[in-house]
């Protein structure tokens, strides 16, 4: 089976469990969207998972994506694809991610999130960007710091600080992953929750990102409207062209 073969194939499984999560959920298919995690993929994978359809691509290291993103250009120049930003984000990456990202989904801090303001003002000066980078709040669901996320009670104080921003970033919503190695249902709707107090203070903050191969169905249930998802469409991770 050739390669754009083998991708339609996991894409159509995948979209497939999609649909029958949110039936199961009583919510519409249009209210999930697939992101496709292609890191460490070649951005010929990238650029065959546009073919097919695929309308959001993600990268978790911002080396790797800004050349990415440069080669399915440059292979699919009519492609309308977005690019988001889903990995652990430092300060020093803020210009380098300004210039390539249409959303950051792993903003968790206030530092973080003034820094990429500052980015954005940049790149739009230069000419570098057309718009406000769409922004995330990483959400911590279970304290690790090694696993980045911006503390519970520490969200609404960083939420109102892009949203005072929106020059440059707009606030769309909450990012979190489940913990490691624990059931993700609590998990995901502490995650809920937080989605719903919020809305309460941003009702344009929609968003809710959660749910990977593992446990997409389990986040549709606690409402994700953004499903992160790689190895069931890309297969174990590959080496990403050089």
């Amino acid at each position: 089976m050739d390669r754009r073969a083998e991708l339609a194939e996991s894409l159509e499984s995948v979209r497939d469990r999609l649909r029958r999560a949110c039936v199961a959920a009583g919510r519409s298919p249009d209210d999930v969207r697939l992101l496709a995690v292609t890191k460490t993929f070649p951005a010929t994978d990238a650029a065959l998972l546009a073919d097919l359809g695929v309308a959001d691509l993600a990268e978790n290291r911002d080396q790797e994506a800004a050349q990415k993103v440069r080669e399915v250009r440059r292979l699919r120049p009519g492609h309308a694809v977005r690019w988001h930003m889903v990995g652990r984000l430092q300060r020093n990456k803020a210009r380098s991610v300004a210039r390539w990202a249409d959303e950051a989904q792993s903003v968790d801090s206030v530092r973080l999130a003034e820094a990429l303001a500052k980015a954005v003002r940049s790149a739009l000066d230069a000419g570098e960007r057309k718009g406000a980078l769409d922004v995330l709040v990483q959400v911590s669901l279970d304290a690790d710091p090694g696993r980045g996320g911006c503390p519970l009670d520490a969200v609404p104080e960083l939420a109102d600080l892009i949203a005072r921003k929106s020059d440059f970033l707009r606030l769309r919503g909450l990012m979190a992953v489940a913990p490691l190695g624990a059931d993700p249902e609590p998990a995901f709707a502490r995650l809920t929750r937080a989605a719903e107090r919020l809305r309460r203070d941003h009702p344009e903050a929609t968003e809710i990102s959660a749910g990977m191969s593992g446990d997409l169905e389990q986040a549709v249930a606690h409402g994700s409207t953004c499903v992160r998802v790689g190895t069931a469409l890309l297969g174990g991770r590959g080496l990403a062209s050089p």
